[in-house]
């Protein structure tokens, strides 16, 4: 009698050597169970359990080996640094190029298996990477959400605008959802222009369903290319603004920086934002890394589309 490597138990030479011999003509020879039986004279019951007791005993150890251009490791690492629910991790051909085309096809693809039904879909309609995004996004077969709702008011030129409104309700066709609009500018002049607006009872309606968003769909973005006024910029950059998502800015620990800008914003509020349950992020490009590095600290998103090379920055 032997006791076998991992400790289950005694067991005789003879019955390792029917284990192994099992196994290989299992595993290694693709032989399958019924003709091993006939082999060896053994009932195939008897095989089945001897190939789980090879599995049991470590003569059979199971060896994932991933494709190329499949980064499981990487993602699953970045889930448990930042407390995400999920990551995709892309491998960009090359970085010469924009990164935005192979996020917003990884990005596509990962939202049409997600998209299931019944969501309520917040979406930062400026972010030119989500608008690659919903152009990839196949036409669902059957209603995959029950509304897509624009997260903040419009936003940079009027040309800006109107195809901020076609992407919203692209994504609503899409998944033939209904549509609802933010009716005013996403930043005002004045603190008090914000209040008075927020008193219109078309926003009050959007407001209350911001609080019904399942799925929020954003970019994560910078102090350099937000759509703000030079002199927001100088602001956010002196209280130490390095990144925002839906125009709410934060500093290099995910912090919410306090500034002019923040109070005549248009849009989800910070504590309805946090209340999603699922904030997919897709960013990417070095230049980005600081902002994505502090929104994930921040905990901000906790899904996260991003290249190859920024993934592997925020795990070094």
């Amino acid at each position: 009698m032997v006791r076998d490597s991992d400790g289950v138990g005694d067991v005789s030479k003879d019955h390792l050597r029917l284990l192994a011999r099992v196994a290989r003509m299992y595993h290694e020879q693709g032989i399958r169970q019924p003709e091993i039986a006939a082999a060896l004279h053994l009932s195939q019951p008897r095989v089945s359990r001897l190939l789980k007791e090879a599995v049991t005993r470590g003569l059979v150890r199971t060896v994932v080996t991933l494709p190329e251009g499949v980064h499981t490791e990487l993602e699953e690492e970045l889930q448990r640094r930042y407390a995400l629910r999920d990551a995709v991790v892309v491998d960009v051909e090359d970085y010469q190029d924009d990164v935005v085309p192979s996020l917003a096809t990884a990005a596509a693809a990962y939202l049409d298996v997600t998209f299931t039904g019944g969501d309520v879909i917040g979406l930062a309609a400026w972010s030119q990477t989500l608008q690659a995004v919903v152009q990839r996004l196949p036409q669902k077969n059957v209603q995959v959400a029950d509304r897509v709702i624009q997260l903040v008011g419009g936003v940079g030129t009027a040309g800006d605008q109107v195809r901020a409104t076609r992407l919203i309700a692209r994504l609503a066709d899409l998944t033939y959802a209904h549509p609802v609009f933010v009716p005013l500018p996403g930043l005002v002049a004045t603190a008090a222009t914000r209040e008075a607006l927020l008193q219109d009872p078309d926003l009050a309606e959007v407001q209350a369903q911001w609080r019904e968003v399942t799925v929020a769909l954003v970019g994560i973005g910078e102090p350099a290319s937000a759509p703000v006024r030079d002199t927001d910029r100088d602001e956010l950059r002196a209280v130490g603004g390095v990144g925002e998502v839906c125009l709410h800015f934060f500093d290099a620990t995910g912090k919410p920086v306090a500034s002019d800008l923040d109070r005549r914003v248009i849009g989800i509020d910070t504590a309805s934002f946090g209340a999603v349950g699922r904030r997919i992020a897709v960013a990417g490009g070095l230049r980005k890394l600081p902002a994505i590095r502090a929104a994930l600290e921040g905990g901000w998103v906790n899904i996260l589309v991003t290249d190859l090379r920024v993934a592997r920055r925020l795990c070094s």
